[in-house]
């Protein structure tokens, strides 16, 4: 039901491809030249039911001369049982071009980050777009992320002040290149959340905290929402590549857009059974970038990844502090490692990401390090689908991975070693700062290899010795002491595989 203090509301149910949503009544301001330098508020309330559609539009009408958009909003949290979800709303704008999927309208989302926003013509809230404010019918986006058995009752309070409107700025982005070494080992976080989103960072703090941290690339990935792209600039310099982009966040799990284009949207609302993904990996790749599923198998609420891997890039296999949805997740991609050589097809490459929020979210940890011909977006992405690239916990762990022939062949990660199946081949790692760690190398067959803890100091060389008939790849672990008998320590880093024998 809706309660509108403009007049009665009004209900009714419009369907949008597979998903419903419900419009609930309008918000109607003043219109004329008497508006001028006036502010309004309207009040609108209303309750969600439990089984409500994912996103709920409420549209307020907008009059000429309307210099700013403000908006509130408050939603009741009463008990529940243990391991019954409370409520939880999430809230968003478009504006007058309308809320269709993959549209025009999207002027931003806090998701539940925010109580209040607003958007004028040279400024908006973090995670809002400024623009001009066009009159027509806008909407408020409520997303009720779960439901309370109970309900969910909710109140807006939407203030529009008139007035005439300042220019819009226009935007400045990144640069797409940084001053680099030529073809050299890059460290990068791709996976970082700003204050507009649901972190608490600036743009510019996180650029400290990643140089801090010996990155040489980041990638921006806030939450349903581009509104950041432009505010990178500044952070950006010579010894920083700021890629720009979205953590996409479904109801059926999250995605990163890696390196889009400046000012690319991709929208979020629709689940795996919508049938919807593949168009909008397409725009992703469309604007340049990659997709690469994040936290396959975190526990969180609608964060467990349900649409597939057919369509991804890369994997997210580490992600933040490791922890056993990540060990879930590294067995999954090796299985999927397994099937690639066993069906000959190809393989998606693996990627660790720090998904630092605040404080004391660490930047750099763990960090994807990328063997590119220079430091750029475009290098630096096609070093990640190559899958030339190492996962450490910091700066301090370095790797040097290679298998070769006795004739002088010889591959690197990623790469492929193309002797025949009973030819000798020599595996050999070379490790820096990894004190008391344990080197495993596991192949199709499982793990073949087990050293002892390398030395305080960190640093060791181990070779192991195999054939491509005994192993179609080979890959590194490095893991941490464990008192848990046989079961492994945490990761320190891991390598993507090498390829062994013809295809």
């Amino acid at each position: 039901m809706c309660d509108d203090d403009a007049r009665p509301g009004r209900r009714s149910l419009i369907v949008t491809g597979a998903a419903a949503a419900l419009t609930l009544g309008s918000a109607t301001f003043a219109r004329g030249a008497d508006t001028m330098h006036r502010t309004e508020t309207r009040t609108v309330r209303g309750t969600l039911p439990a089984g409500s559609p994912d996103f709920v539009y409420v549209p307020v009408d907008v009059p000429e001369h309307t210099r700013e958009i403000k908006v509130s909003y408050t939603y009741d949290r009463p008990a529940v049982p243990a391991g019954t979800p409370g409520n939880a709303l999430d809230i968003g704008l478009f504006d007058e071009r309308g809320t269709e999927l993959g549209g025009k309208g999207f002027r931003g989302w806090s998701g539940g980050a925010r109580t209040e926003f607003f958007v004028r013509a040279d400024d908006a809230t973090p995670g809002y777009v400024p623009g001009t404010i066009h009159a027509g019918t806008w909407r408020i986006a409520l997303g009720p992320y779960t439901v309370a058995p109970q309900g969910l009752s909710y109140e807006l309070t939407i203030t529009l002040t008139y007035g005439e409107q300042a220019a819009a700025p226009d935007p400045v982005y990144p640069p797409q290149r940084a001053k680099g070494r030529g073809r050299a080992w890059y460290r990068g976080d791709c996976h970082l959340h700003s204050w507009h989103s649901d972190g608490r960072r600036t743009p510019a703090e996180i650029a400290a905290l990643a140089r801090a941290a010996g990155l040489d690339f980041i990638n921006s990935s806030d939450h349903n929402t581009h509104s950041s792209h432009p505010h990178w600039a500044e952070a950006a310099g010579d010894d920083l590549l700021v890629m720009l982009g979205e953590e996409i966040t479904t109801r059926n799990g999250h995605v990163l857009a890696l390196g889009t284009d400046p000012g690319t949207f991709v929208d979020w609302r629709y689940r795996a059974r919508d049938n919807r993904f593949g168009r909008f990996a397409r725009r992703v790749r469309e604007s340049g970038g990659l997709v690469v599923p994040a936290h396959p198998h975190a526990t969180c609420v609608g964060c467990n990844w349900k649409f597939g891997f057919g369509e991804a890039d890369a994997i997210e296999v580490w992600n933040g502090p490791y922890t056993p949805d990540d060990e879930v997740a590294l067995a999954d991609w090796d299985g999927m490692l397994v099937a690639s050589v066993r069906d000959g097809r190809g393989w998606i490459p693996a990627m660790g990401n720090s998904d630092a929020h605040r404080d004391p979210d660490p930047v750099g940890s763990p960090q994807t390090v990328v063997l590119a011909d220079d430091l750029s977006r475009e290098a630096i992405q096609e070093g990640i689908r190559a899958g030339r690239s190492y996962v450490a916990e910091s700066k301090n762990v370095s790797l040097a991975f290679t298998a070769s022939g006795g004739r002088g062949e010889h591959a690197g990660i990623g790469g492929r070693l193309a002797v025949s199946p009973d030819t000798p081949v020599t595996v050999r790692l070379e490790v820096s700062g990894a004190p008391r760690c344990t080197v495993r190398l596991v192949t199709d067959q499982g793990v073949l290899f087990t050293g002892d803890p390398l030395p305080v100091a960190g640093s060791g060389v181990v070779e192991w010795r195999t054939t491509p008939a005994n192993a179609a790849y080979v890959r590194a672990e490095l893991r941490h002491e464990t008192a848990a008998g046989p079961l492994p320590g945490a990761l320190a880093a891991f390598t993507n595989p090498i390829f062994l024998g013809h295809r």
